[in-house]
């Protein structure tokens, strides 16, 4: 099963199952997870390739899907289900395949169509990083600094660097032999119809206008929500509006 991280205890509210994004962790999540806690159990995994779980060379979201269901097995059998990015299309894989396994649905910043733009660089920057020289997170920040990588990306990629071991917590291999996967959405029939939350950041262009029809399509009675000032990485960005967000949608 997926490496979990636990936030509070059991209540008579269903668990929120948090699904973090490319190259993120569950440990990233533990602000909004701990604060959320006080109403419900709140369950982040690290995805599959990601951190403290399984390595394995498929990357692809009914896969992704299947582990966020035996999740939720585990607890209980219910969820309410949060994912970001990738894992944002993870939870919508999850939905349409297990559906009866989540009660609740908050999709952040994602979309389920295929994006154009690749995250490969990414991965290429990380892996120009000497290791072997990195005796501190700033050192490897350094590095990855004068591969053209942005500050607030710097110590998020680095999250994931295990410097005793000399090593990234990521399969950086199976991430970019996968990566039109994890860039696209599987071709999937049927649909959820029940509460659905997209919520993103108003200055994000993952959730264009022109994706409302595919969503639509899937998410029948998908609702909108966008939190000024904030990008791609809403929950970072605005932590207090994005938590208030989605504890209203949840407690609703």
């Amino acid at each position: 099963m997926l490496n979990t991280i636990i936030h509070g205890e059991p209540t008579s509210n269903p668990p929120l199952l948090i699904a973090h994004g490319l190259y993120g962790s569950g440990r990233n999540w533990g602000v909004i997870a701990r604060r959320l806690s006080d109403e419900r159990q709140v369950v982040a995994v690290d995805m599959r390739n990601h951190s403290n779980s399984k390595w394995t060379t498929q990357h692809d979201y009914p896969s992704m899907a299947d582990d966020l269901a035996e999740v939720i097995d585990h607890f209980g059998g219910q969820a309410d289900v949060l994912g970001h990015s990738m894992g944002g299309k993870a939870a919508m894989t999850l939905a349409l395949l297990h559906g009866e396994k989540l009660r609740k649905l908050v999709v952040a910043d994602i979309a389920p169509v295929t994006y154009t733009h690749s995250q490969i660089q990414f991965i290429e920057a990380m892996r120009a990083v000497d290791l072997s020289s990195v005796t501190r997170r700033s050192d490897a920040e350094q590095q990855l600094a004068e591969q053209g990588v942005e500050k607030a990306l710097q110590s998020f990629f680095t999250q994931s660097l295990d410097i005793k071991g000399q090593r990234w917590l990521l399969n950086l291999d199976t991430l970019s032999a996968e990566m039109p996967k994890i860039m696209g959405f599987p071709e999937l029939t049927g649909t959820w119809d029940k509460p659905t939350l997209f919520l993103s950041g108003a200055e994000s262009d993952y959730v264009l206008p022109e994706y409302r029809p595919a969503i639509r399509a899937l998410f029948p009675t998908g609702r909108f929500a966008k939190i000024p000032g904030a990008g791609h990485w809403l929950h970072a960005e605005k932590p207090r509006e994005f938590e208030a967000s989605v504890r209203a949608f949840l407690n609703a």
